[in-house]
């Protein structure tokens, strides 16, 4: 009897072996303003959110693209409109019941809120399908680190690379 025990055991963990493991990088993928969607490493995904406007703090003489601050666990953060750092998004629309933010952080413990428009999921991404962003906007090109081809249709998503948003010389 337990002979036949372990036999089953060993069926079920050949099984388990079998089933297909995800293969490349999980990256959050959201959507922007214009509705273009882009794709953040999960690895630097700290929380993602859906807060009430009320919860972002306006500061007075900062640059439109910073929504104000936000109290995450008791430290208090930076809320950017993405879209619009970036340079291809009108503002993000905060007049709404909740706003998604994606707190991402740096290697450096360098913390901020992307405030986007919509959360659309993660998803395992080949790394080796990555390419060179050839007709990103300039204003968008250094905060990218490749856009991924999605096989089968040929689409691209951008791949947003989060150092470099959090190190740019544009927050001032």
């Amino acid at each position: 009897m337990l002979g036949d025990l372990d036999l089953l055991m060993g069926d079920e963990t050949q099984e388990l072996q079998e089933m297909e493991a995800p293969e490349g990088e999980l990256f959050l993928k959201f959507k922007i303003a214009t509705g273009e969607e882009f794709a953040l490493p999960a690895v630097s995904v700290v929380e993602v959110m859906s807060i009430g406007p009320e919860k972002i703090t306006p500061m007075p003489n900062v640059a439109p693209v910073l929504l104000g601050t936000l109290n995450l666990r008791g430290e208090i953060i930076w809320v950017a409109d993405l879209g619009q750092f970036l340079g291809i998004s009108p503002p993000l629309n905060i007049d709404r019941a909740e706003i998604p933010v994606v707190a991402v952080m740096d290697q450096q413990d360098l913390l901020m809120g992307l405030a986007v428009d919509l959360i659309v999921g993660m998803e395992w991404l080949k790394t080796e399908l990555v390419r060179p962003a050839l007709t990103a906007p300039e204003s968008m090109a250094p905060f990218l680190r490749g856009e991924w081809v999605v096989p089968g249709t040929g689409a691209r998503l951008p791949l947003l690379d989060q150092s470099a948003i959090l190190r740019s010389h544009r927050w001032g």
